[in-house]
């Protein structure tokens, strides 16, 4: 396991790892990501092995919304809260377009994605091809990890390499919004509240 400062050379080294097939440890605005390349079948399967996850679809973050049209259907809706919430800590569930292996999607004709507000981010996900699984750096049903070494003590080390960008600003995960459907609903609460979304589709 190798651990590298947040600056240029930090993620572009982080990064080389990632392209490779290899597993990351590294901060968003939330909480502190556990990722890898979508595509990467091998790589998947490893996060979901060391979350100890059920069959339950990986999220993605994405360098920016340009990136995000190219891996899923965007509707007005999306489009509008994309404008003001992003880059930041709102998760959309929308119908994908993009094919990735099983253990990003189990059969589910939808991804989550969004465009994180950390530029160290947004910085790593550019560089590593622009789409990266963004999963929190812990064992499922744990509380986030909000430190490198948090992460690190909680997933035991089973990582390639880990991103250090300090203490994360946040104290839990962002807010999944799932546009997929004839309805919109909140299938996970977060720093986004209902009242600001449905304040920003009438503004």
């Amino acid at each position: 396991m190798k651990t590298v400062k947040a600056d240029e050379a930090g993620l572009k080294a982080a990064a080389e790892i990632i392209r490779k097939g290899g597993v990351a440890i590294y901060p968003t605005e939330t909480v502190y990501g556990l990722g890898c390349a979508p595509h990467d079948a091998e790589a998947t399967k490893k996060i979901l092995q060391i979350k100890e996850r059920q069959e339950k679809p990986l999220p993605l973050i994405c360098s920016n919304t340009e990136m995000v049209q190219k891996i899923v259907q965007m509707n007005p809706t999306a489009e509008k809260l994309a404008t003001k919430f992003w880059p930041g800590p709102l998760m959309l569930v929308l119908p994908k377009k993009m094919d990735y292996p099983v253990y990003v999607t189990f059969g589910k004709k939808t991804l989550g994605v969004r465009v994180p507000g950390l530029e160290v981010s947004r910085r790593l996900t550019e560089l590593s091809g622009g789409v990266l699984v963004s999963t929190s750096a812990n064992k499922s049903g744990q509380p986030p990890a909000l430190t490198a070494k948090e992460a690190i003590d909680k997933l035991g080390g089973r990582v390639d390499v880990v991103v250090d960008g300090g203490p994360s600003q946040g104290q839990k995960p962002s807010t999944v919004l799932d546009l997929s459907g004839s309805e919109m609903w909140i299938a996970r609460s977060g720093p986004i509240t209902g009242n600001m979304i449905m304040e920003a589709l009438r503004g």
